[in-house]
């Protein structure tokens, strides 16, 4: 049974797979890439509170039965473990979250939006042979009209995430958020961890910055984008100039919400 639950959630190519791949090194931590929960948690819901079963269901009932799904896919958690789940998604059920797991926390990963689209489009060109389910295995006109898919406020990679984070970054919900800057987790790896461990309130574990591996290779072919969860061995910032066009990367520079202390009304802590 699942008695210590984080969400790690955010911006895509932000860091989060790196995040896991760290907090794995922990025994006491379950981590991993994009799990399958969220998307068993939205299948199951509709289920319990319309159609013909609805009227079986009351809400007790529904919360035992979405903490079923927590505790059979981490069935084997040993006692006294944290689980940390991973879903771009959960920003939008953060409000689900604290009634399942009060004491939760959603660690969200973000990036400047021009640095990533930059990421996937580098990605795309390491692996020019392949078609990626990010864009239903068609070939893009241009960058452009990628960026734009990407940027899809109902369905993009990068547009929905976004716009559930801003959600929750204004909700009643965000003193459940803990965001993590890309740049501040690869520049200062061991103070951003720490900082994190105290918002947990766990024991701080001797993390091994220069043996952070971490890789899904098959999960990753099946997207047709390989390499895309690959994790450099050794945590370190890459100072590199984008590769998509400037008036590109420039027409997302306002997006970056979190670095505006006016915008912080809620006082999410930023690590």
């Amino acid at each position: 049974m699942v008695t210590q639950l984080h969400l790690i959630s955010g911006l895509p190519r932000s860091g989060s797979t790196l995040l896991c791949a760290l907090l794995r090194q922990n025994p006491r931590f379950t981590a991993a890439m994009t799990s399958p929960v969220a998307l068993l948690c939205g299948a199951l819901h509709p289920k319990m509170c319309g159609g013909e079963f609805g009227v079986f269901f009351d809400d007790a009932r529904r919360a035992t039965m979405l903490r079923g799904v927590f505790d059979s896919y981490y069935a084997g958690i040993e006692p006294g473990g944290v689980a940390f789940d991973t879903n771009r998604t959960w920003t939008g059920r953060a409000a689900l979250l604290g009634e399942l797991y009060p004491q939760s926390r959603i660690v969200c990963c973000v990036r400047e939006v021009g640095w990533i689209i930059d990421s996937i489009e580098r990605m795309l060109a390491k692996n020019p042979l392949q078609l990626s389910r990010m864009f239903r295995f068609q070939p893009g006109a241009s960058v452009y009209s990628r960026a734009e898919t990407l940027m899809n406020s109902e369905s993009g990679l990068i547009g929905l995430s976004w716009t559930t984070l801003r959600e929750a970054w204004f909700s009643d919900e965000a003193k459940r958020l803990i965001v993590v800057p890309y740049e501040h987790l690869v520049r200062e790896p061991a103070r951003t961890l720490g900082r994190l461990y105290e918002e947990l309130g766990e024991t701080w574990f001797p993390h091994d910055f220069d043996n952070a591996v971490y890789d899904e290779p098959d999960y990753d072919a099946l997207l047709g984008m390989p390499g895309l969860h690959k994790v450099r061995q050794k945590v370190e910032y890459q100072d590199r100039k984008p590769c998509i066009p400037p008036d590109l990367f420039a027409k997302y520079a306002g997006t970056t919400f979190w670095t505006k202390q006016e915008l912080n009304t809620r006082g999410v802590k930023i690590l």
